[in-house]
């Protein structure tokens, strides 16, 4: 008997206590949950107790995701190896304004080609060594490649269908061909 008082005065007094913490309370949007024992039903001719509502649960909105960018269509992409980095392309006249516009962050340019008419070549296996030392390997995706690296003379050694070509270039040359 003497708990079935204190479940009814706990039951009057916890809206009292959630409106004066500020909670605004809506009849009818949640309802009250049993932790232990289930409800029991009220006598009959008695009225069901009023549920217990609690405030709903607000939760901070998540922020959307950074947009992410793409970089450009047929941009040259530059890599490095070491202290070295390169940029290849060239292949049509788009990607040869974009590389020519890059040219001034580089200090050496070959260029690969093959026959009589300088067919451009992509796809050239390239060991930049420097006395004696290998400093970059890399495959060129165009015919064109602007390299950036340390003052100083470069021995090139290029592979095009099994075919090896070897020159010597220093930094400040931009116009070095390799002919196959």
């Amino acid at each position: 008997m003497r708990s079935d008082r204190r479940r009814r005065a706990c039951r009057a007094l916890f809206p009292c206590l959630m409106a004066a913490a500020g909670a605004v309370i809506a009849p009818g949007l949640l309802r009250a949950q049993a932790i232990s024992e289930p409800a029991a039903a009220p006598p009959p001719g008695a009225t069901a107790p009023a549920p217990v509502i609690a405030p709903p649960s607000v939760q901070a909105p998540t922020p959307a995701p950074a947009p992410v960018t793409a970089p450009p269509v047929n941009e040259p992409v530059i890599r490095t190896v070491g202290a070295v980095s390169y940029v290849c392309g060239g292949v049509g006249e788009d990607e040869q304004r974009r590389l020519a516009a890059r040219q001034k962050q580089f200090n050496m340019g070959v260029l690969f080609t093959q026959g009589a008419s300088g067919e451009y070549l992509a796809d050239v296996e390239v060991r930049l060594m420097r006395e004696g030392h290998e400093v970059a390997r890399f495959r060129t995706e165009g015919p064109r490649c602007l390299i950036k690296a340390p003052e100083g003379r470069y021995n090139v050694h290029a592979t095009y269908n099994g075919q090896p070509k070897s020159m010597t270039v220093g930094t400040g040359t931009y116009d070095a061909q390799l002919r196959w």
